[in-house]
């Protein structure tokens, strides 16, 4: 089957369709599925806006809500990721994920389901080590250090993850895996970011936490955006025994959904034509959900995950055959998910706008259903008797009784570095710290993007299909990836003025063919920034 796979949408989503909408008109191309690498940006209305980690003056809209509404719908099947630009309140009423609008399907924290087949899983966020540790504790209306840690990776995510046994075919994370750009051009993209070759010296770019699950589960497919540059890499991995057969991935970094940008690519994935179009759940994840419901927490104490040091009397959480077949027996073998979604807030109205709309803490339908069906905790629910229990004793007694045993508040960290990707100075990246990262979080701006797109023919470009290989050479001195990729039998992928080569990219332009872009913003206010407002600039 055809998967689309985008990285950065920015809330963009007209213009993702709009792009998938051209490929099948250009090209008689319809992708069955959408992946979406994070920045999603779900925002429903006002409230969800100010819960956005991004400064004030790039709080925009953009056009989730008329899908949440059901004034449209997702013309394909689209599930994401979170990353580290979203209505975090939003997304966190699923924690274990679920329907963000009809059609749109976000993994949480978390996830893996199935589609044709083929087994997808995710994980949400970005790494910060100072948060790694900790549980998911924060709740709306958030305060400026929650509004950033609420997206950040925590390490019980990553621990349910590394139970997992069976072969995963495609993997999300917004943040790439550290130490992935070895096995790519990495001359290539310090050309195109050279402010990142400090931290690829030094082997700190990225994210720990992610390396360390591609490691583990070793998929075929990895799929990354948050550096807003189009990478490529091939990881051949090591085997642990002589029987066991050699495993590679195929590693793709995407760029935002912005003009002239490399955002989307399509790829052929392998899948059984026998399986149904609905989107699954996945037998063994739900197990193990199950097997690691009591580690849940939600304080803010660090801890690390059980492991075998002789501090816990359980450490492999990884489940049996016959746990599966549990869930399955569960299910009566019907694994499909229900299509439940429920609207659980004010949809934004532009001739009624409500810039003092105040975020508030919502139990999802969907996640209550969920949980009541596999007996796992409300991890919501939780946070809210947390904070019931809380208003009577301190603090640390909460968290002390909160704690479980099975846990270890005093190990050190396993990762001694706070770096998620971005801690040198990246001018394509939005910095929260800076013009305004401290602004009042009540502040924000509500213009939706027009009504009225450009024709396709003025605001695309061509079509670039991904080619059955992503092979790439990790020597440094090569130029290209294009001598590898055309040994695989497929396009030119990286030459972008090639005659042959069909990018993949969104222009922006009126109906006389202008570009909407006209000049690069200082640190790409651009992403952002109403298209009235670029036409302007």
């Amino acid at each position: 089957m055809k998967v689309a796979v985008a990285g950065c949408c920015h809330g963009a989503l007209d213009k993702m369709y709009e792009t998938l909408e051209l490929l099948q008109r250009r090209h008689n191309v319809r992708p069955d599925l959408l992946l979406c690498c994070g920045d999603f940006q779900a925002v429903r209305n006002e409230a969800d806006l100010r819960c956005m980690a991004v400064p004030a003056k790039y709080r925009h809209m953009q056009t989730f809500y008329r899908y949440y509404s059901g004034e449209k719908k997702a013309p394909v099947l689209t599930v994401f990721i979170g990353g580290n630009h979203e209505a975090s309140n939003h997304l966190q009423e699923l924690p274990y994920g679920g329907w963000v609008a009809p059609n749109i399907y976000y993994l949480g924290y978390a996830g893996v389901v199935r589609f044709r087949g083929v087994r997808i899983g995710g994980i949400s966020g970005i790494f910060k080590s100072h948060d790694y540790r900790k549980g998911h504790f924060e709740c709306p209306p958030y305060n400026q250090q929650t509004i950033r840690s609420a997206y950040h990776v925590r390490n019980i995510e990553v621990f349910k993850l590394k139970q997992l046994k069976r072969p995963i075919d495609i993997f999300m994370s917004h943040d790439w895996p550290r130490s992935i750009y070895h096995y790519g051009n990495k001359k290539q993209l310090l050309k195109m970011k050279s402010f990142f070759r400090q931290e690829v010296e030094s082997n700190t770019l990225g994210s720990p936490a992610a390396s360390e699950l591609l490691q583990h589960l070793k998929p075929t497919y990895w799929f990354s955006a948050h550096l807003h540059v189009k990478f490529a890499a091939f990881m051949q991995h090591e085997t642990n025994s002589k029987d066991e057969l050699p495993k590679a991935t195929k590693f793709l970094a995407l760029d935002k959904c912005l003009p002239h940008r490399d955002f989307l690519q399509i790829i052929d994935v392998e899948h059984d034509p026998n399986a149904g179009d609905s989107l699954e759940y996945d037998a063994e994840w739900i197990a193990v959900l199950k097997a690691t419901n009591s580690l849940v927490n939600v304080t803010q104490s660090s801890w690390n995950m059980p492991e075998k040091n002789g501090l816990h009397a359980k450490w492999d959480y990884s489940v049996t055959e016959e746990a599966i077949k549990e869930v399955l027996e569960e299910l009566n073998n019907d694994l499909k998910i229900p299509c439940n979604f429920t609207l659980t807030a004010a949809c934004y109205d532009p001739s009624k706008p409500q810039k003092n709309m105040e975020p508030i803490h919502t139990i999802n339908p969907q996640t209550t259903e969920f949980c009541a069906q596999f007996g796992l905790t409300d991890i919501n629910d939780r946070i809210q008797q947390a904070k019931e229990e809380g208003s009577g004793r301190g603090e640390c007694e909460e968290e002390e009784e909160e704690m479980d045993s099975t846990g270890s508040a005093e190990e050190p960290s396993e990762y001694n570095t706070d770096n998620s990707g971005l801690s040198s100075f990246n001018p394509d990246e939005i910095m929260l710290d800076d013009e305004g990262g401290d602004e009042d979080l009540s502040t924000c701006s509500v213009d939706p993007s027009p009504d009225h797109p450009p024709e396709f023919s003025t605001s695309f470009s061509d079509i670039r299909i991904m080619p059955d290989s992503m092979a790439v050479s990790s020597d440094d001195a090569m130029d290209s990836n294009t001598e590898e990729l055309e040994k695989s039998g497929g396009s030119k992928q990286v030459e972008e003025k090639s005659s042959t080569e069909r990018s993949l990219k969104r222009i922006g332009g009126d109906e006389n063919g202008n570009s909407g872009v006209k000049k690069i913003k200082r640190r790409n206010q651009a992403i952002y920034a109403a298209e009235d407002e670029d036409k302007t600039d």
